[in-house]
């Protein structure tokens, strides 16, 4: 696949993409207007924006889930009309959703033939894919072991899937939306490696992402939208972070640098004592751990995801048991022979935001207002005599909505209808809402623009400063870095290192997340 295949006579290239006047509504909220974007054939362009800005809606019309109220889209110098996602695949384009549609019973082979079988007899099939599939995994460096299932493989491995999904059906247009926001920062320059070697192919690439840096460090060009409008195009090479922060966001950002504390004396909101957590194969996911978390502190787990991070905020919120060993939380002693369930742990004062929204934060077929009440639809506010009361839930979640600058603050909309960004505002809002003592939070900005990090970090901080114990797990050691007191750091289940807040530097935090320290003379 290069970009010979798209030469008109006289050598030249149309734009990969170009869309005209595009312009969609749902209901109320104009979510893209007039919009005029121009993409160049074999380029990286980035398109960045708030949350709810219309980034996704966009390249939802392009890739046919959505029809656009007016408006043309050409492909190539030629116009198209998109009115599914299978036609959109014909035109060329593939796209690689935020959250991925794999099947995680299916190997990976199944997964890129599904749909696009060349036979009925399946073993033809199979045979055909393979052979593709190699040849694209050496052209384009996309190494996939393909007999092995989906749930088996890391994050980064599952998107290079999704990736030669859409190249095994003759893309060269490719969208990309938050791809890194579930990566590790390795998986993320594996990526990035990669997408070079597609773009030196001829393939044009389209980059959503919130993270400016990406933007800076792999892309060619980059649009900025807010409030559903093209505000600026422009080379990358020509602009600069604060700038485009600027653009997105319609105001001058501060920066925030946040003071960190040290309470010693203070008393222990949290307090684990040699926990182990052994999963169903037999696997330490937590060995032997212990530490303290104070009143009035946020203690940051550094670490590459997968060494115990998630299993501790499990643990922590009350959906897993200690297999050995016992921790403290609000005065409760949890034990393998006292385990408190999440609803227990609420009723003591214990939130919890969880890493993954869609698995464990919400629910999409669910309303705003729904999504809001999670948790907590028994509580006299919003029950009587197990009914609840709509108009009192609607109002609760309209005043979350407005405090955390959830968009468009409308409670009756679907939580599917939202951004990610605005669905991880609407899980925080209503964690924070309670005035916790001990608040756990996973991968708070995850998906997440630049303008809502900084309404995240501050209201962080707030708890932090009305005497809530913060155990904090994120894997963007800014972030980290930024807001912790004290860091904590694990490595295959164990804790490993510990650094004070005012201390830390990436080079000794990424040395202690390679367990590598003490080679370093």
């Amino acid at each position: 696949m290069t970009a010979d295949r798209r030469t008109q006579e006289g050598g030249s290239l149309p734009p990969a993409i170009e869309l005209r006047k595009i312009s969609k509504r749902f209901g109320n909220v104009q979510a893209n207007q007039d919009i005029d974007l121009r993409v160049e054939s074999g380029t990286i362009h980035g398109i960045v924006g708030e949350n709810g800005a219309g980034k996704s809606t966009l390249m939802s019309i392009l890739y046919g889930f959505y029809q656009a109220d007016s408006g043309n889209i050409l492909i190539n110098g030629h116009t198209r009309k998109i009115k599914s996602s299978r036609e959109a695949i014909e035109a060329g384009i593939g796209m690689v959703h935020q959250h991925f549609m794999l099947v995680d019973t299916f190997t990976v082979l199944e997964n890129v033939m599904l749909g696009a079988e060349q036979s009925h007899l399946l073993k033809t099939s199979g045979a055909h894919a393979r052979d593709a599939l190699r040849h694209l995994a050496d052209e384009y460096e996309l190494k996939v072991p393909l007999d092995t299932l989906i749930g088996d493989l890391p994050v980064g491995q599952q998107q290079r899937t999704e990736i030669l999904k859409a190249l095994y059906r003759n893309a060269d247009i490719l969208i990309l939306d938050e791809p890194t926001g579930v990566l590790t920062p390795q998986e993320a320059d594996q990526l990035f490696r990669v997408l070079q070697v597609l773009k030196e192919r001829g393939v044009t690439i389209i980059l959503i992402t919130h993270k400016l840096r990406e933007i800076m460090d792999i892309t060619d060009n980059v649009s900025v939208l807010r409030l559903g409008k093209i505000v600026s195009t422009q080379r990358t090479a020509d602009t600069d972070m604060a700038t485009l922060a600027e653009l997105m966001v319609g105001r001058k950002l501060v920066t925030q640098s946040f003071d960190k504390v040290s309470n010693a004396d203070a008393d222990t909101g949290i307090s684990v004592r040699n926990v182990t957590v052994t999963d169903e194969r037999g696997l330490n996911r937590l060995n032997n751990i212990s530490f303290d978390v104070r009143r009035g502190e946020i203690v940051g787990i550094a670490g590459v995801a997968g060494n115990g991070q998630s299993t501790l905020l499990e643990l922590l919120s009350g959906i897993k048991s200690p297999s050995t060993g016992e921790f403290t939380i609000n005065n409760h002693v949890v034990s393998t022979d006292a385990a408190l369930d999440p609803a227990r742990m609420r009723d003591i004062g214990v939130q919890h935001v969880p890493e993954d929204r869609l698995r464990l934060g919400l629910v999409k077929a669910f309303s705003a207002a729904e999504s809001s009440l999670l948790g907590y639809h028994t509580k006299p506010a919003f029950n009587w005599r197990m009914f609840l009361k709509a108009s009192t839930i609607r109002e609760a979640c309209k005043r979350l909505m407005v405090a955390f600058d959830v968009r468009p603050p409308d409670p009756k909309l679907k939580s599917a209808s939202f951004s990610g960004g605005n669905q991880q505002k609407l899980i925080l809002a209503r964690e924070l809402d309670k005035a916790p003592s001990v608040l756990l939070v996973g991968q708070p900005t995850r998906g997440v623009d630049i303008g809502a990090i900084e309404l995240i970090h501050r209201k962080i901080v707030e708890m932090r400063d009305n005497g809530c114990a913060v155990l904090l797990v994120s894997v963007e050691l800014d972030e980290i870095m930024a807001l912790s007191d004290r860091i904590l750091v694990m490595y295959e289940g164990q804790v490993v290192g510990s650094m004070h807040g005012s201390e830390a530097d990436k080079t000794t935090l990424g040395l202690m997340m390679a367990n590598a320290l003490d080679q370093v003379a």
